[in-house]
């Protein structure tokens, strides 16, 4: 069966309907902590005093929260398109604002956010299309931070499920060099991506699957099959994914981490035979390098 990008993509309005329902969220997010905590350790070596930040995809809020104790003093946005998460964000972040907001579509001023914190909103958007949002809000040299899920993610959900059918299961997924470039195009400078991996051991198919569930990680490909999955088929699945009864088996999470600069006087930018270049002075170095 042919696929094309587009169908392996996220159906947006059917991710919106599963973070709505995720009412048990906290309960599973231990990848979005583990991913939010690298994040901010990152944001260590960046040399800088933010005044207003922006934790795109916020969630619960535990994102916003940690930003508002961490820049004590500024103005901390919490922007989510799921109203339930929204709700819980207002309730668990304290002073920190939460709107209703899509990633692609960011109800922001241009060149006025100095941080844009983005811990695994990527995996349920255009990357193409977030990366040109950042490039229009970020304050000149203002910082994009974000935290993705790689190609190699579930790669043993998607082995498995192709025992028992040719749909797509798993949502297509960037790679690191493909990212970088797209961050780039979008106008924005200096990206830098690196890239963990971990991996997650389940007892029982059915463990996964409550976790995915609960943190709205469920299949909402375009593509993906509408019909309810019959016994034989899900029989066909799990004896892919776990073929020794008693024994755990492992699921793989590929986390790609990367930052990137908004433009600015900072910054020259400049055509050259068809190359975009970008200069940086090396006072801006300088400091990156002491911070470090």
């Amino acid at each position: 069966m042919s696929i094309s990008l587009e169908q392996a993509l996220p159906d947006k309005r059917a991710a919106r309907r599963a973070f709505d329902r995720a009412a048990d969220f906290d309960s599973a997010c231990f990848i979005h902590d583990a991913a939010r905590e690298r994040l901010l350790e990152r944001l260590d070596l960046v040399n800088f005093a933010p005044r207003v930040l922006v934790d795109l995809g916020c969630a619960t809020g535990r994102g916003a929260a940690a930003l508002a104790a961490r820049y004590a003093g500024a103005r901390v946005l919490a922007i989510d398109a799921s109203t339930a998460m929204l709700r819980k964000a207002r309730a668990h972040a304290g002073s920190v604002a939460a709107i209703g907001g899509d990633a692609e579509r960011l109800p922001v001023r241009s060149h006025v956010i100095d941080l844009l914190f983005a811990n695994l909103v990527l995996p349920w958007c255009r990357p193409d299309t977030v990366f040109a949002e950042a490039a229009r809000v970020l304050a000149p040299g203002g910082v994009l931070q974000f935290a993705t899920l790689g190609p190699d993610s579930l790669a043993e959900i998607r082995r498995a499920f192709g025992a028992a059918d040719d749909r797509i299961h798993v949502h297509a997924a960037f790679d690191m060099h493909d990212l970088g470039d797209l961050a780039m195009k979008a106008g924005l400078a200096e990206p830098v991506l690196d890239v963990d991996r971990l991996t997650v051991t389940y007892a029982e198919p059915a463990a996964l699957w409550r976790d995915l569930k609960a943190v709205a990680a469920g299949n909402v490909a375009g593509a993906r099959r509408r019909a309810l999955t019959g016994r034989g088929r899900w029989s066909r699945f799990e004896g892919a994914l776990a073929p020794r009864r008693g024994e755990r088996f492992g699921v793989t999470v590929e986390l790609i981490f990367g930052q990137a600069f908004g433009q600015g006087p900072l910054q020259t930018r400049r055509q050259a035979g068809g190359v975009t270049e970008i200069g940086v002075p090396i006072e801006r170095i300088g400091r990156m390098t002491e911070s470090t």
